[in-house]
């Protein structure tokens, strides 16, 4: 795989956190009892077998500037935002959301974060398998759709993230979006079925 830079666009989980969050170390402690949970353990386990081992260092909360929750770096791993992050639950869906983005980054020897329909594949695929979009995080966060809700959140999540891509104007992300929605949604490596 080639190295992108650090400030690679996209595939960043957006923050709904309030307060301070929490520590870099209190983070990092979240963090360690996530690699416990089973998604997670799950998720580890396809990489490896896909040849992308993730070691120690892969995984790490850090303070961030922008209102995310974290992000996917090719090269760098993953971070997690830990001034944005409140409750265990938080720090589970952005490593699950994230992993998710560095098993198509290693499963796609092609994949080029600065193309939009790429960046939107991952993220439709990882709005969809991460359960960012379960129907009790969607009333937690103010949307009280309930039929149809999950393509829809996974739709306004992947725009939000897409549309940060500096490649990618709105216009772009949303062709982009739409072009692949149907192949990517239905893609659910590594599991037998969307979770």
């Amino acid at each position: 795989m080639a190295e992108e830079p650090a400030s690679k666009p996209g595939s960043d989980s957006f923050s709904s956190a309030v307060n301070d969050g929490r520590t870099v170390e209190e983070c990092q402690d979240m963090i360690q009892r996530s690699l416990r949970t089973p998604m997670v353990k799950f998720l580890k386990e396809h990489l490896e077998k896909s040849g992308c081992a993730i070691g120690d260092n892969f995984i790490k909360a850090v303070n961030c500037d922008k209102k995310i929750s974290g992000g996917y770096v090719r090269g760098g791993g993953i971070m997690v935002c830990s001034n944005h992050m409140n409750i265990q639950d938080e720090v589970n869906q952005v490593v699950i959301h994230e992993l998710i983005h560095a098993y198509d980054d290693c499963r796609a020897a092609n994949l080029n974060w600065e193309n939009c329909a790429h960046h939107a594949c991952s993220e439709i695929r990882a709005g969809h398998l991460s359960g960012d979009c379960h129907y009790k995080r969607e009333l937690l966060r103010g949307y009280m759709k309930i039929r149809g809700h999950e393509q829809d959140c996974v739709r306004r999540r992947v725009m939000k993230s897409v549309i940060a891509n500096p490649f990618c104007s709105e216009t772009a992300a949303k062709d982009a979006m739409e072009a692949v929605w149907d192949v990517c949604y239905n893609d659910t490596k590594p599991f037998d079925r969307a979770p």
